[in-house]
């Protein structure tokens, strides 16, 4: 990132006057948590409804927490014990049969999440996810590959974002005009520098029709909670440069790291301002909908520093542009 072109930028970010109060929508949210179980969606629509979000962006979890016949409980939280997760492809039948039939369809936007990502037939079981019910899916993921503690439990081979088997369902996102939600760490727990960035780089250059929306820009609580991420507002800047495919989503772990200080919170507020169309917010609750809005309205505080046209974007209408409806 150029920092005289930074500072310039920041000294021209006023605040709107107001605050932002418009409506909000959610781009992650998990139907199910790590043992598959759900709110519901009547109960979904209800707590966006009382927390004025309007359309979300809606996926399984890829994944099941394996109950163990040694532990004497069941577990109750997917690191709350040593035994794995695996992947689980019902979480997408869980959400179709739920959705369906719905009649707040025009709402809520499902994404096919049901796949091993280390899988070389996963392109063609995402095909035929497609195929089963054409327009009714509307993305891809949130395919999950470097996630720290999450990986180190889930059984089989580590997944990367520039795994061939990947590359493969990149196409077929392309092929069908459909988002990519992927997670992926931009680095290990003790390394200050961009480990695995070079691993989104590869997706990106060879995926180039293909739209990724970078779930938290790399960042997770486990990172952290070891290291403040200081390098990465360039990294993402300069990546957004070179990338006109690649799209932020902002939930609350990247939050933590704008507001780390003033001039975080500056400095991203400016990244953001030259870049209003590529931000969106999710909230990334995990099969419980309770707190949904509030953890939205959380970002108020960014949002209030944006003028207000690039607030709306980044909380409601850069979304919408992902996906056909």
């Amino acid at each position: 990132m150029n920092r005289k072109w930074l500072a310039g930028l920041m000294l021209s970010v006023a605040p709107f006057a107001n605050g932002y109060d418009g409506s909000f929508n959610d781009a992650e949210i998990h139907y199910v948590d790590f043992f598959q179980r759900t709110d519901g969606i009547k109960y979904l629509v209800h707590k966006m409804d009382q927390s004025n979000i309007e359309h979300a962006f809606v996926m399984g979890l890829p994944i099941m927490k394996k109950w163990n016949a040694h532990d004497p409980v069941a577990p109750r939280y997917e690191f709350g014990d040593d035994s794995p997760v695996y992947y689980y492809s019902r979480t997408d039948e869980i959400l179709y049969r739920a959705l369906k039939d719905s009649p707040h369809q025009d709402r809520l936007f499902p994404f096919i999440t049901g796949f091993n990502p280390t899988d070389m037939f996963a392109a063609e079981q995402v095909e035929q996810m497609i195929e089963s019910d054409p327009g009714f899916w509307k993305g891809i993921g949130e395919i999950l590959t470097r996630h720290d503690g999450l990986s180190a439990l889930t059984l089989g081979e580590q997944a990367r974002a520039n795994h061939p088997a990947l590359m493969k369902v990149y196409q077929v996102a392309a092929k069908h005009k459909m988002p990519v939600i992927l997670h992926t760490n931009i680095t290990s727990e003790r390394e200050t520098h961009p480990l695995y960035k070079h691993e989104l780089v590869e997706a990106l250059e060879e995926n180039s029709k293909t739209n990724f929306i970078w779930a938290h820009a790399g960042t997770s609580s486990t990172l952290l909670r070891r290291q403040n991420l200081s390098f990465l507002i360039d990294e993402v800047s300069e990546l957004l440069d070179d990338y006109d495919n690649l799209y932020i989503l902002a939930s609350w772990s990247l939050r933590d790291v704008i507001l780390a200080s003033p001039d975080s919170k500056k400095e991203w507020v400016a990244l953001i301002k030259e870049y209003p169309d590529r931000f969106m917010i999710g909230s990334d609750v995990v099969g419980r909908f309770k707190i949904t809005g509030e953890v939205l309205s959380r970002w108020d505080e960014v949002l209030d520093d944006l003028p207000n046209d690039v607030a709306e974007n980044m909380a409601k209408n850069n979304m919408l542009k992902m996906v056909k409806r």
